[in-house]
C-alpha cells in the first residue's frame, strides 16, 4: 500500500527501459524498500535497468512485453499482479519516429499508432479490471504536450498522444469512484536517448526532473500535470490561437 507520505511498496513499469519510467522507480526506491516489475522486451538495457534498481535496494523482476502483441496484454497484466497488489503502475512506452516519414510511410505510421495509442488503450482496459479487483492503486500515464494541440511539424505523433491523453483522462474519471487514481503527465522536450541528436526545445528538462513532478503528483493525487509546470501556461495560450495564425508559427 502507499504509505501516509505517498510512497508505494510496489511498482509496475510498462516500458521497463523507459528513462523517465526508470527515473520514477529510482526516485521511489531511494525513499523506501520497493518491489519493482519491469515489463519490456528482453535486452541488455533491461538487464542494466534491473541491476541499477537492485543496487538501490529494490527487489526486481522482469516480464517480457511487446506493445505490438495486443493479444498478450491481458496475460501480461495478470502475471504482473500474480505476486500481490501493485501500488503504482506507470505506462511509459512509446515511439517517436521520423515526423515526415510517418505520414508518408504506411507501415511506419500505423506501427506508431499501434504502439502509442492502441497498445496503451489495450493495457489500460486490462489494468482497470485488475485495479478494480484490488480496490486501490495509482496509475501514471506518460503523455506529452505534443498531444495537447497537434502541430503540423509532428502531427502523426501528436495525434497518437492526443488519443492517449484523452483515454487516460477518461479512464481516471471512470475509476475515481473505485478508489483508483489516474495521473496524466504531459512532459515537454525531455533529454533522453529517444531525443538524442535532436535540437532541444525551450524548457527542455531531464528524466529525473519529470520523475520529481510525477512523485509529487501521485502523492497529491493530481489528475493532470505538466513537466515542467510552465508548459501549462504555454499550452493554454497555444490552444486558443486561431488556426490560420497557428499554422504560421515556427513550432
Amino acid at each position: 500500500m502507499i504509505n501516509a507520505v505517498g510512497t508505494p511498496q510496489s511498482l509496475l513499469l510498462l516500458g521497463g527501459t523507459s528513462e523517465i519510467g526508470l527515473a520514477i522507480a529510482e526516485n521511489y526506491a531511494r525513499q523506501r524498500p520497493l518491489t519493482v516489475t519491469l515489463a519490456a522486451r528482453p535486452s541488455a538495457r533491461l538487464d542494466a535497468a534491473a541491476a541499477k534498481l537492485r543496487h538501490l535496494g529494490a527487489t526486481v523482476r522482469t516480464l517480457p512485453f511487446d506493445a505490438r502483441d495486443i493479444d498478450s496484454h491481458p496475460k501480461l497484466v495478470e502475471d504482473a499482479f500474480s505476486e500481490g497488489d501493485i501500488d503504482v503502475t506507470v505506462v511509459a512506452f512509446g515511439l517517436l519516429g521520423d515526423a515526415e516519414q510517418l505520414w508518408q510511410d504506411h507501415t511506419a505510421g500505423v506501427e506508431l499508432a499501434q504502439v502509442n495509442f492502441t497498445a496503451p488503450v489495450s493495457l489500460g482496459i486490462a489494468l482497470a479490471e485488475r485495479l478494480r479487483k484490488q480496490g486501490h492503486g495509482a496509475l501514471v500515464a506518460l503523455s506529452s504536450v505534443a498531444g495537447e494541440r497537434v502541430r503540423r511539424s509532428n502531427f502523426v505523433y501528436g495525434a497518437t498522444k492526443a488519443g492517449f491523453d484523452g483515454f487516460y483522462l477518461g479512464l481516471g474519471e471512470a475509476l475515481r469512484p473505485e478508489g483508483i487514481h489516474v495521473t496524466v503527465v504531459r512532459p515537454g522536450f525531455v533529454r533522453t536517448k529517444m531525443t538524442e541528436g535532436m535540437t532541444a526545445a525551450p524548457m527542455a528538462t531531464t528524466a529525473d526532473k519529470v520523475a520529481e513532478v510525477v512523485v509529487d503528483a501521485v502523492r497529491k493525487r493530481k489528475d493532470l500535470v505538466w513537466a515542467p509546470a510552465q508548459w501549462r501556461l504555454v499550452m493554454s495560450v497555444l490552444r486558443h490561437i486561431p488556426r490560420p495564425i497557428f499554422r504560421k508559427l515556427p513550432i
